[in-house]
């Protein structure tokens, strides 16, 4: 654990005394807590002194595995967003998902569709939903008619209903071009954290709490990071273009 130029490896105790008039200091062990602690001593000490101790150390005392940790963690909720929006991308088959990115205008306010309906799926090519509320039923209807889904959704006044066309060759490569859209949002996001990572490697070495070589290695570690995650979102998006093409 590394210590600034304020906290150093020593921190002071502070004895008051009640026959004295004055202070005496007295060097205490090394420090591993956070921040500035009060500890007070109960009246009824043999001593008969009231003591107070103040902690004092950096909060900048994260590692380079813990920088590699935190990046990892993020790079893995950005994966699990791809997914999650690749699964918005309708193939052949019906799927409750394929609504997951429709927002509805729901009394002013931008709504997602599954939070305002059940959505069904009683076969392979058709779709229906069921509001919470009947009175958004037209709303729903025209958020579904105008999304970039390309279905033709029927209400009749309680349920609304969607029929999956079959994707012509011309939808299944706008589809494509989502996809890999989806993808190259990920790796960004993934890029980011990386970025991020490499400035916080930089900084603790500028700190001089850190060599360069140390740096170093904590730099090439988040690259690789980043590699490794690409690729994932990589076999992850040609799998979903993979299933958009069966016929």
């Amino acid at each position: 654990m590394r210590f600034d130029i304020f906290s150093a490896f020593l921190s002071w105790l502070v004895v008051h005394g009640t026959t004295t008039n004055g202070f005496v200091l007295m060097p205490v062990a090394r420090l591993n807590l956070h921040g500035v602690q009060e500890i007070f001593a109960s009246n009824k000490a043999p001593t008969n002194l009231k003591y107070r101790t103040l902690l004092f150390m950096s909060t900048s005392d994260k590692t380079i595995k813990d920088i590699t940790k935190d990046a990892n963690e993020r790079m893995k909720k950005s994966i699990d967003s791809v997914k999650q929006n690749l699964m918005t991308i309708r193939t052949g088959r019906a799927t409750a998902n394929m609504l997951d990115r429709i927002k509805v205008d729901y009394y002013g306010a931008e709504t997602p569709l599954n939070q305002l309906a059940t959505i069904g799926v009683p076969s392979a090519q058709q779709l229906t939903v069921d509001p919470y509320d009947k009175s958004s039923a037209g709303a729903i209807e025209r958020a579904i008619a105008e999304s970039d889904l390309g279905f033709m959704p029927s209400n009749d006044g309680t349920l609304i209903r969607i029929n999956i066309p079959p994707l012509s060759e011309d939808r299944r490569k706008e589809m494509l071009k989502q996809c890999k859209a989806i993808g190259e949002e990920g790796k960004v996001a993934v890029r980011n954290i990386r970025r991020d990572g490499v400035e916080a490697v930089k900084k603790m070495e500028k700190n001089s709490a850190i060599g360069k070589d140390e740096s170093k290695d904590g730099q090439d570690a988040l690259q690789k990071l980043t590699d490794e995650k690409v690729k994932e979102i990589d076999a992850i998006v040609s799998a979903k273009e993979k299933e958009v093409m069966t016929v």
